[in-house]
């Protein structure tokens, strides 16, 4: 029988890029309440004790963005100038144009705001469609957040990394080989005693035992110390962690960032089209395992391709799986928009611990094929 392993990764809201990628949304999300036909694409950099927002916003809203990173930062838990960033003593900069008037001729006819290509992927191995191993990995980084946040783990700071080591048998999830967490500490922390709170308020109450057996490894701060973590640690910047937000690796990536954008960037609307397609060709029994990928031009309205693999895992021929897609499914920006509800503020909702696999998410609904 066919043996592998196959590992992801993620992280908490507190990593240095995931503030960049809160910040961008949050802003986006802001612009979107006042104005639902704001254009931003909005890049946050990250390092000690400074914050710095560019890029271009077209909108009637008015925001204060400062305010707004601010508050992202005291949200997340950065309160205190030893983590190397303080929301109400850092420096913030900010270096704001308007859309391209270039871009602006493509977008405003209904056109897609940039070339590219996406990818939409969805299996079978969990009840969210998701690969199991970023699946786990993700509710791992959540939890260590949950346990930070509610003191149920005293002497724990925002930054934060998980990773996960599936062992597959014939494709199916088997067993885990190796977790892996890595969480910022305070300074004078009992590191054995934080150890084993870990083990057991966040791997036990994440993961079925049954995944679990004596071979496991686990290593929780394999160095031994994390002190130093945040923005003082390592600088942060949007977009950087597009692996996290999709499929851990497990699919492929178009290369499009998403956070800080709007839904007239295809990079974030059209993956997030194509995982619904996805998620939808799997949970209608039309496939076990399922990957999309379309491209686009500049200024224009409809795809340039649409390519499908579901790896031998389809009942039906692949050519007729995507004449449903053609049938039941619009691929125009516009369309993409109006059907996901792509204008609504709902972006900080994807920001952290993936954009897929989330049940209040649009995208995420299944639809009869």
């Amino acid at each position: 029988m066919k043996k592998y392993l196959f590992t992801s990764e993620s992280v908490t809201e507190g990593h240095p890029d995931k503030i960049c990628d809160l910040i961008s949304d949050t802003i986006l999300d802001e612009c979107l309440k006042q104005d639902e036909n704001s254009r931003v694409a909005v890049e946050t950099f990250a390092s000690k004790d400074l914050i710095t927002v560019a890029g271009q916003i077209t909108t009637n809203a008015n925001i204060d963005v400062e305010k707004i990173a601010r508050g992202v930062l005291k949200e997340i838990g950065y309160d205190n100038e030893n983590t190397g960033i303080d929301y109400r003593t850092c420096k913030i900069e900010t270096n704001i144009t308007k859309q391209s008037s270039d871009i602006a001729l493509g977008v405003d006819i209904g056109g897609a705001g940039d070339q590219g290509i996406m990818f939409g992927f969805a299996c079978d191995e969990t009840k969210e469609y998701m690969p199991f191993a970023i699946s786990i990995a993700h509710k791992l980084a959540k939890r260590l957040t949950t346990v930070r946040k509610e003191n149920i783990i005293k002497g724990l700071k925002p930054d934060g990394k998980t990773q996960v080591t599936v062992e597959y048998e014939e494709d199916k999830p088997k067993r885990i080989e190796t977790v892996l967490i890595s969480t910022q500490h305070e300074e004078n922390i009992n590191l054995e005693e934080m150890k084993k709170k870990i083990v057991d308020n966040v791997i036990k109450e994440v993961i079925d035992e049954k995944y679990l057996d004596e071979n496991t490894k686990i290593y929780i701060n394999p160095t031994g110390r994390f002190v130093i973590g945040g923005p003082l640690g390592d600088t942060g910047l949007t977009g950087r962690k597009i692996i996290v937000d999709t499929y851990g690796g497990y699919s492929r990536h178009g290369g499009g960032a998403f956070s800080g954008k709007d839904a007239s960037k295809v990079d974030r609307s059209g993956a997030y089209m194509l995982r619904h397609i996805a998620k939808n060709v799997v949970a209608n029994g039309y496939a076990k395992k399922c990957e999309i990928q379309i491209s686009y031009a500049i200024g224009k309205e409809e795809p340039l391709s649409i390519y499908i693999d579901t790896f031998g895992t389809n009942i039906i021929p692949e050519e007729e799986i995507i004449d449903k897609i053609k049938e039941k499914f619009t691929l125009t920006p516009n369309g993409i928009k109006k059907y996901l509800k792509l204008k609504e503020p709902i972006y900080t909702k994807t920001t952290n611990y993936g954009h897929f696999g989330k049940s209040n998410l649009p995208w995420e609904q299944i639809v009869k094929m």
